[in-house]
């Protein structure tokens, strides 16, 4: 018996967190879940939308699946999802992006996966608000000793990227790829602009990829990466990047398979995980047993992978490619026709998931 800490979530997330829970249970993997709150709902009860009690949780059980949470807006955290990510130091996220048959997109057989690091970079949270004495005072400070000057009325953001930080996402996405079968590695970056930066994060790359020799490797600059892989995306495999354009490209790698409705992700550090679906809380369909529950029940696969539940991961992630295949018992997003009358809901969806495990 495995523990899992399942979070709620708000908006859509306690819908598509119970679908994706009964599915991962019909794999037959013996889960104990202990429930978890975050989010908007419990800020009105708590008066924090990220309770002691849910970190405690997932330290303890060390494995995660998380269903979307809503930031609060004007209050609480800059943003619930960074902030777990930081506190736990949950340094890589890891985005697979891959083809479905049935989904609706311009590219076929796409197999691309984002390693982002997820503590360092502009994500970092260090910001000066304009027009504030410690940002004055900065600006300053910067004016005197650059030859580019500041005007005063500007905010700034820091961009840190460490050795440390930028050797151990590099490694990650190294380890994963020769665990995984994966033939090449990508470091993706701006070092052409950003020299003690960007320059940091790619002369690190470089080293550990001679480090890593049976693995080919490359490096792009960001801008031209996106050009390529809407061009060619097959000329890629893994790619690993630092945050901020990690956020973007996996956005855009999403959007190659179909959108981020079938779009998981893992949050992982040493010896804790957190998986969950890249989409938002979609606060207007809450309740509607309306909205797509691939996402966090593919999160849910990458969570039976984590666990080493090999089996069981590929074989509900063939019950979620025969479904969206047939395009029977799927949501209306995933209709040819999104007024498709015969579309169905979350929780039938899941139903249909779980009878296509039992016909394996």
């Amino acid at each position: 018996m495995t523990n899992v800490t399942l979070i709620t979530g708000d908006g859509i997330g306690p819908e598509i967190a119970q679908a994706a829970r009964r599915c991962v249970d019909a794999t037959g993997v013996k889960i104990r879940w202990e429930i978890a709150e975050a989010g908007e709902d419990v800020m009105a009860r708590l008066g924090t939308p990220l309770p002691d009690a849910t970190l405690e949780s997932i330290k303890k059980n060390a494995v995660a699946l998380k269903a979307p949470i809503t930031t609060p807006v004007g209050t609480g955290f800059r943003s619930i999802n960074v902030y777990l990510r930081q506190s736990l130091d949950l340094y890589a996220c890891l985005r697979p992006c891959k083809s479905y048959k049935g989904v609706r997109s311009k590219y076929e057989d796409i197999d691309l996966v984002v390693v982002r690091e997820n503590t360092e970079d502009l994500y970092a949270g260090i910001e000066f608000q304009k027009n504030q004495g410690d940002t004055l005072e900065l600006i300053d400070w910067l004016n005197r000793h650059s030859k580019r000057q500041i005007t005063p009325d500007s905010g700034i953001s820091i961009k840190p990227i460490s050795v440390q930080g930028s050797r151990r996402i590099v490694k990650f996405a190294f380890d994963y790829a020769r665990k995984h079968g994966r033939k090449k590695v990508t470091a993706v970056h701006k070092a052409n602009i950003m020299k003690f930066s960007d320059g940091l994060f790619l002369e690190v790359a470089r080293e550990v990829a001679a480090e890593n020799s049976g693995i080919a490797f490359e490096d792009v600059i960001v801008d031209n990466l996106s050009m390529q892989l809407v061009q060619r995306p097959e000329a890629y495999d893994v790619l690993v990047l630092p945050n901020l354009y990690g956020d973007i490209i996996s956005d855009l790698c999403a959007g190659l398979v179909g959108g981020l409705g079938v779009a998981p992700g893992g949050n992982i550090g040493e010896g804790i995980a957190v998986f969950e679906a890249t989409h938002g809380s979609a606060p207007k369909y809450k309740g509607l047993n309306r909205v797509n529950p691939t996402a966090l029940i593919l999160s849910g696969m990458m969570m039976l992978r984590h666990l080493q539940e090999r089996e069981a991961a590929e074989k509900l992630e063939r019950a979620v490619g025969a479904v969206i295949a047939e395009g029977k018992d799927v949501t209306y997003d995933m209709k040819a026709d999104r007024g498709d009358p015969t579309a169905v809901g979350t929780r039938e969806m899941g139903d249909a998931i779980i009878h296509a495990m039992s016909q394996q």
